[in-house]
């Protein structure tokens, strides 16, 4: 591995809040620690961006224009593990809690002070250890396939995967051997409001399938559990 190789990219922090003032606010203030940022002013928005892009941490409002953010939260828990601070005008005891025993990690009130919460995120970031999804890496001398790089070939050629095609394949890879269920591969890539639109999943999948060589009847990478989602089957390595 080459010295450059082995430099690890700045940590990506997902904000995930309806008010433009605080996500600009939160952009300037991480990114001027050198953090990456990504930005979401709803809920399907922010599922989207951290199924899709992935994050070493995501913070999170609790008011949300389309989903309350315990619900979000916990919609978030069933797949990923990734650490989350919540954050919101909600000052009770009781909302706190409930954040917590959700999964959340941490819990910031507004108005906050900058240098508070960036400390929680260091705090967070050292806990977690840095390890995110996105440095899973999978090649089994057909298929290579880089997370962290957004790298998809086919025997050393790009696979050219369309930006719903890679987000569907990040998905699948980040639960290797697991079933990921229908309706949360269509809420995480169209949204809470597909998640009966089946015939959406059918067509991507069919897509993806063909640009991996991948038949359906034999499969080598994706599996379709009838009635129930689909799994990746190469063992990837993270």
């Amino acid at each position: 591995m080459s010295q450059d190789a082995a430099i690890a990219p700045p940590p990506r922090v997902l904000i995930i809040d309806d008010e433009p003032q605080i996500r600009r606010f939160l952009d300037i203030s991480l990114r001027a620690q050198g953090y990456r940022v990504l930005q979401a002013g709803t809920a399907a928005e922010g599922l989207a961006e951290l199924a899709t892009h992935g994050a070493d941490l995501v913070v999170l409002d609790l008011g949300l224009p389309d989903r309350d953010g315990h619900e979000v939260l916990r919609e978030l828990r069933q797949w990923s593990a990734v650490p989350v601070i919540m954050l919101t005008v909600r000052a009770g005891e009781s909302e706190k809690v409930a954040a917590l025993d959700g999964g959340a990690n941490d819990y910031v009130t507004k108005p906050f002070g900058v240098q508070e919460l960036m400390a929680r995120i260091r705090v967070l970031l050292r806990q977690s250890g840095g390890a995110t999804p996105e440095e899973i890496v999978f090649d089994d001398g057909r298929l290579h396939v880089n997370l962290a790089l957004r790298e998809v070939t086919m025997d050393g050629e790009a696979a050219g995967l369309s930006r719903k095609e890679y987000a569907l394949l990040a998905l699948l890879m980040r639960h290797a051997g697991r079933v990921v269920t229908q309706p949360q591969l269509l809420r995480e890539l169209w949204g809470p409001t597909h998640e009966e639109d089946t015939h959406y999943l059918r067509i991507l999948v069919g897509k993806l399938r063909q640009k991996l060589h991948d038949d359906a009847t034999a499969p080598r990478y994706i599996v379709t559990e009838p009635g129930v989602g689909l799994r990746f089957i190469g063992q990837a390595r993270g």
